[in-house]
């Protein structure tokens, strides 16, 4: 009968190793740090070089330098102090762009044809060019030519159409300065409580209107200078002190005036003239 060898001698016991401490739980991420810096666009609009949207046309085409460098990217920030030039090419452009001056009769809108009444635009033809002008109208002077600014259906007189996105900034942008004045007949009482208030005091929509200066130009017509353009806000203005406004007329917008201008004729913002 065979025999088992004698069993070995039991060895040294082996030291398990601690398992490595598990990992902290994960923490949720913290938000994304907002992108540095300030769109490419944005800082071109911001410094009057042109809109937003002819920023983003421009640097497609790479007609914009920053800091001396061609950019195509759109959406790039940059620094707010950066240097920016444009392309002689942009610059040939812009020059091209027309803008035009109408004097709109009642019943015109000011940008697209609604309930049947027409668009100021369609008086932009070439027989209603004001004689004298020294421009000769053509079709490419449509192109994208937009309203700067509204004039009420039932209002007449100075209204800006553009090509040019710095000229539409300038005069419709939320930072604007320019002056608009308008002569407007009223039927009512005023007192002189009320003449106040139009100058400083009133609000619409829970806001508060920007000082304005109105005063009486004759015994039925107040000429109001204001620097902003809510929606109707003569009317609204003149019905908060008991006023109704009949006859409303813009006459001036910055330093362009609509001067002899005839009633439903137009003409090009002549070289040196400015708002």
């Amino acid at each position: 009968m065979n025999k088992r060898p004698p069993a070995s001698p039991p060895g040294p016991r082996r030291m398990r190793r601690a398992a490595p401490p598990a990992p902290p739980a994960a923490s949720t991420p913290a938000p994304d740090a907002p992108p540095e810096g300030i769109r490419l666009s944005k800082l071109m609009s911001e410094r009057g070089l042109c809109s937003r949207r002819e920023a983003d046309a421009l640097i497609e085409r790479g007609w914009v330098r920053v800091n001396g460098l061609a950019v195509s990217e759109l959406g790039v920030r940059v620094a707010p102090d950066v240097a920016i030039e444009l392309d002689p090419r942009a610059r040939a452009s812009q020059a091209e762009r027309v803008t035009i001056l109408i004097h709109k009769p009642v019943g015109y809108v000011s940008a697209q044809p609604e309930d049947g009444h027409p668009a100021a635009v369609s008086l932009v033809v070439p027989d209603k060019l004001a004689p004298g002008d020294p421009r000769r109208f053509e079709r490419r002077h449509l192109k994208g030519l937009a309203p700067a600014g509204r004039l009420d259906i039932d209002s007449t007189g100075l209204l800006v159409m553009t090509q040019d996105g710095r000229i539409a900034r300038q005069l419709i942008g939320d930072d604007t300065k320019i002056a608009k004045e308008y002569l407007v007949r009223v039927e009512g009482t005023l007192t002189r409580e009320g003449l106040a208030l139009l100058n400083h005091g009133l609000s619409l929509d829970d806001r508060p209107l920007r000082p304005a200066q109105v005063a009486w130009q004759n015994k039925d017509q107040l000429r109001f200078i204001l620097k902003e353009g809510r929606k109707r806000q003569i009317r609204r203005m003149c019905e908060l002190v008991g006023l109704r406004v009949v006859g409303l007329k813009r006459v001036r917008i910055g330093k362009v005036m609509l001067g002899d201008l005839p009633l439903g004729q137009w003409r090009y913002l002549r070289a040196g003239e400015g708002f």
